[in-house]
């Protein structure tokens, strides 16, 4: 049951690690946004690649991973 409580304890820093990505968030969804209807592998790459790289730190710096 170790295991269930480590996840338990992982999920509940989820919403911080994301609130600490907030920015990078609303950049990749703006990027997905104004290509809607046509949006094609690889459109938002750098938008999708910046705010992937902030939940990694983030998670990292609040010692818990994603």
């Amino acid at each position: 049951m170790e295991s269930i409580s480590k996840a338990k304890e992982r999920l509940a820093k989820y919403p911080v690690v994301f609130a600490k990505c907030s920015k990078q968030s609303v950049l990749y969804a703006r990027c997905v946004l104004l290509k809607e209807g046509s949006v094609k592998k690889d459109d938002c790459a750098k938008e999708f690649q910046e705010f992937k790289t902030c939940l990694y730190s983030a998670a990292k710096d609040l010692k818990t991973k994603i």
